[in-house]
């Protein structure tokens, strides 16, 4: 989502007359898109806030702009912590952008524009990163409320885009030569509900899936909670809806998702993923797991690490927990030690590279069709299978991103594939 909001902010600045420039001692505006999921994105931001302020001194006329979900968290505070910063916008301010910026130009007085709720997508003003894919966003905010996470204080309260605006888009993006879309919400399994006229996620996946010349369809963020038996055959029935299903666990321990507020348990999540497997033909699902939950103990992460040998995810994000202030996991009592928790987190991680290379090692010997994304490492390019795998190869023409070629896979690691043309 931070992504579309960043190609959005892009469009917009081209529409006022700024071109981008990646040297940002030159510039005369700087926007930083921000996250506030974890602890380190606040850092991170502060750190270039740090190194920005010597731009600032060296050209006092140079705008510094804060920007997305830690702005619309922390608000004044940013102003008060670095007082070059010139304007501060939340996550439903994109589209006042201009008429911000003109009123810092014109009045010379810092800005703090926090909207703490509205409706700020225009699906038609954004700028695509890539010609050939895009993200396409079906809602924004959530209703969840995990124990553990800031997303609906800064995001907002979940609202649906409308059907027919989603398919209008779409239609006309594959118009321009767009062959893959990614429909991107908090959780778009609970997508439509909020409508006056109900229409479910599977409904929308299956309409989209209509449109002629669009090759690839994926989607994320799915919540085990809401992902439907109707959704699982929709996936299985439609060529373009690509094989991939991203599906956060976070834990194994029903007593530690009892306590993140997850609403399932882990033999329901056990059956979720056999009927996932069961159901559509070389399905890949990946993951979200978080270790050191406050009040975790051993017993509960070793749960975890059962669940992941059982169900063999072809990827996981792990992370060590985050203690995210304004959530309610923030007043748990958080006993294990950093120590302890970086001894799991490197266990865990340790177990699913090998599951990972292990199952990335099926696929050596076999055909596939790939996406070119772009150039890799050494003078390869990359590209994505239908499941989503990366996999790097040698070309002898340069003319090929944005195009499907086929490729046979002759090595494996746990991250990527390699292959060679055929």
């Amino acid at each position: 989502m931070n992504e579309f909001d960043s190609e959005r902010i892009e469009f917009i600045l081209k529409q006022m007359g700024y071109k981008r420039e990646n040297n940002p001692g030159i510039s005369d505006l700087i926007i930083i898109n921000t996250c506030a999921v974890r602890e380190k994105a606040k850092n991170k931001l502060y750190g270039h806030l740090g190194r920005y302020k010597e731009y600032k001194i060296k050209n006092s006329s140079m705008l510094i702009c804060v920007g997305g979900c830690t702005a619309q968290n922390l608000k004044e505070q940013i102003l008060d912590d670095f007082p070059f910063v010139d304007i501060v916008f939340g996550t439903h301010n994109i589209s006042s952008l201009p008429l911000i910026i003109e009123k810092r130009l014109k009045d010379n007085k810092k800005i703090c524009s926090i909207s703490e709720e509205g409706f700020d997508y225009d699906l038609k003003k954004f700028k695509k990163t890539y010609d050939f894919k895009s993200y396409i966003p079906i809602s924004i905010g959530c209703n969840n409320f995990c124990s553990y996470c800031i997303v609906p204080f800064v995001r907002g309260k979940e609202i649906s885009i409308k059907p027919e605006l989603i398919l209008e888009n779409i239609k006309r993006l594959v118009q321009t030569g767009v062959a893959e879309v990614t429909l991107v919400g908090q959780n778009v399994n609970s997508y439509g509900k909020d409508l006056e006229n109900i229409v479910t996620f599977s409904e929308i996946l299956a309409d989209i899936s209509e449109i002629r010349g669009l090759k690839r369809i994926r989607f994320m963020t799915s919540h085990p909670k809401d992902l439907s038996s109707d959704l699982i055959d929709i996936i299985a029935s439609r060529d373009n809806i690509m094989p991939h299903i991203h599906l956060p666990l976070q834990s194994g321990s029903d007593r530690i998702l009892k306590l993140m507020n997850r609403h399932y348990t882990r033999d329901s999540f056990l059956k979720l993923t056999e009927q996932i497997r069961k159901n559509i033909d070389n399905c890949a699902i990946t993951t979200d797991i978080i270790v050191g939950f406050p009040g975790e103990e051993e017993k509960d992460f070793y749960d975890t690490l059962d669940m992941v040998q059982r169900i063999r995810f072809d990827r996981a994000f792990t992370f060590i927990y985050s203690k995210r202030e304004g959530t309610k996991a923030a007043e748990f009592d958080d006993r294990m030690s950093l120590k302890m928790k970086k001894y799991f987190f490197k266990e865990l991680v340790d177990v699913q590279n090998k599951i990972s290379f292990e199952r990335n090692q099926c696929k050596i010997g076999n055909r596939y069709e790939v996406l070119v994304e772009g150039k890799g490492p050494k003078g390869t390019f990359e590209g994505r299978l239908e499941d989503s795998t990366l996999v790097n190869f040698e070309y002898n023409e340069n003319d090929i991103i944005g195009k499907f070629i086929n490729l046979k896979i002759t090595d494996a690691k746990s991250f990527y594939l390699k292959g060679i043309k055929i």
